[in-house]
């Protein structure tokens, strides 16, 4: 699953659903956000990059605020803890863009 999330490119976002589905497991979405809690290297694997299926931010084992702050920091609007996912959403579809 983190190498999944390495995937996800700067400036963009997935969401936990979008990565269970990538990993073979659609329905597994809270099993990828307990999982990425988990992660030892928050910042060098990319979990940052992974919100809610709403555009939410979500969690981050490092805060909220500074999950946004990396988001930001990528390119990403955040408008009320929330991201547009019709312009920042990236996806395992093969597409060579993400889209």
């Amino acid at each position: 699953m983190l190498e999944l999330v390495s995937l996800i490119p700067r400036g963009r976002v997935t969401t936990y659903a979008e990565l269970a589905k990538a990993a073979g497991r659609p329905r597994a979405w809270r099993a990828v956000g307990n999982l990425l809690s988990r992660n030892p290297r928050p910042v060098e694997v990319p979990c940052h990059r992974v919100v809610r299926s709403d555009g939410r931010v979500g969690g981050y084992s490092l805060g909220k605020r500074r999950k946004v702050a990396l988001l930001r920091e990528e390119g990403v609007e955040v408008r009320g803890e929330r991201v547009d996912l019709r312009r920042f959403m990236f996806r395992f579809s093969g597409d060579p863009a993400g889209g």
